[in-house]
């Protein structure tokens, strides 16, 4: 054979390969545009054009007919109670083609996958939903959003709402949030896990990097002018700004022994108050560190051997707290007695009696007494 002829042969060859391509890429194109019959697990929707006894029809043309019997219409019932012929629907395949060729379906399964797709665009669009508290445990919420069960964390609450507890006691924690129970809170889905069948909502807005930016304006040491937004036992919650609330522990009110906060101030209340640590997305506050510390006056006056009188206002566990000025006070311990049985019978709240200065330190403020015999006052 000549090599004019093989030549030949081989541009004949890639000839038709690429006329077979060409052929081959129109067919891939065509099939494309052609929609392919629904398969399982897919949503479809089509007019109803039968409603019997214990079936449903609906027409998925050009595909076929859909059929929702059985379990499936069972399943159903209350939604079909409000389908009329005519309606469209949409509806999830369960089998392609069943042995009499129809298109089983489920109207349950389908309404269980809208709202899915719903909690996921609610979620990326951070939508706010106004839900009901069914109820509560001592980790948060429990709602319920389009029959699906959710749980809103005590940590993803906002300030008004969050169980001002101390200790994290959680038998105290879940007495606060039970008080929610029944009432409606806006919130906003975080997370949606159709598996397991679980919704998470939040009440805050869940932007981690605008609290830093808020929390990053403040340093140790800044005044602040605040609004009191909450009390508590063993402290004032404070209102600094929109989005952020500091603590002011009741250690931190005054330089004078604080029994009840609720007796110095009521929520809405101006105050000033410094800030004192910055840690952990959170700010705590001192409204006593913006006035004159009074044990200031007794640095140079005062010493360990100094005769003092003071007034009993507080016993504890460790013995008597006794008052030689608004603000100073020391501890008589009952060892000085013996027990604390007999400190009580010697010294009486509210009575002003002598005693001798063993310890004082006023950088600290730390000062030990013992008492002195002699007629109470």
């Amino acid at each position: 054979m000549k090599k004019t002829d093989n030549k030949e042969i081989l541009e004949n060859v890639d000839s038709i390969v690429s006329e077979a391509k060409v052929e081959l890429s129109s067919i891939g194109k065509m099939l494309d545009k052609t929609d392919l019959p629904p398969q399982a697990e897919a949503l479809v929707e089509g007019p109803v054009i039968a409603i019997m006894k214990s079936s449903v029809y609906i027409d998925l043309a050009p595909f076929g007919t859909g059929i929702i019997f059985g379990r499936e219409f069972m399943n159903a019932k209350d939604i079909i109670k409000k389908v009329s012929i005519g309606d469209v629907v949409k509806a999830k395949v369960v089998e392609a083609s069943n042995d009499e060729g129809y298109i089983e379906l489920s109207l349950k399964e389908a309404k269980q996958a809208l709202i899915w797709s719903e909690a996921e665009k609610a979620i990326k669009n951070k939508t706010v939903l106004e839900i009901m508290v069914k109820e509560a445990n001592k980790g948060g919420l429990i709602m319920e959003w389009q029959g699906i069960s959710g749980f809103l964390p005590a940590s993803q609450l906002k300030s008004e709402h969050y169980p001002r507890v101390e200790d994290s006691d959680k038998d105290k924690i879940l007495k606060e949030l039970k008080k929610l129970i029944g009432q409606r809170i806006n919130v906003i889905m975080i997370s949606a896990l159709p598996k397991e069948g679980k919704l998470i909502f939040s009440e805050k807005d869940n932007n981690p990097e605008e609290r830093e930016g808020i929390i990053s304006k403040y340093t140790v040491g800044d005044a602040v002018d605040a609004t009191v937004a909450g009390i508590v036992d063993f402290g004032v919650f404070l209102k600094v700004e929109e989005g952020l609330e500091g603590l002011v522990h009741i250690s931190e009110i005054d330089w004078g022994l604080v029994e009840d906060p609720r007796t110095m101030f009521k929520v809405g209340d101006k105050v000033k108050a410094k800030v004192i640590e910055v840690k952990d997305g959170k700010i705590s506050l001192s409204i006593k560190a913006l006035k004159e510390n009074p044990w200031n006056e007794y640095e140079d006056k005062l010493k360990k051997g100094d005769i003092v009188s003071g007034v009993v206002i507080k016993f504890n566990k460790h013995g008597a707290l006794v008052s030689i000025k608004q603000g100073v006070a020391g501890l008589v311990h009952n060892s000085s007695f013996g027990s604390e049985e007999k400190l009580k019978k010697a010294l009486e709240l509210g009575k002003t009696y002598n005693f001798q200065v063993t310890l004082f330190e006023p950088k600290d403020q730390r000062m030990t007494l013992i008492h002195l015999d002699g007629d109470k006052k």
